[in-house]
């Protein structure tokens, strides 16, 4: 298992933390999504190489941003 950081940026509340958690476990490959509200960030544990064009383009279709 490896693990990848993201940045999140538009979240405001815990909807938002959930909608975004939400979004992340879809992404292939990804076994959980923590995510932190107060550090504006995403930590996902995933099997073999995160596909991170696939993991921003999940957060922005719920309305937010997403940097590694």
């Amino acid at each position: 298992m490896a693990q990848t950081i993201l940045k999140i940026e538009g979240m405001t509340c815990d909807h938002c933390v959930h909608a975004v958690q939400k979004a992340l476990l879809t992404v292939v490959g990804v076994q959980k999504a923590e995510v932190s509200l107060s550090e504006k960030k995403a930590t996902l544990t995933h099997e073999g190489a995160l596909d991170l064009s696939a993991a921003e383009k999940a957060v922005e279709e719920e309305g937010y941003k997403a940097f590694p």
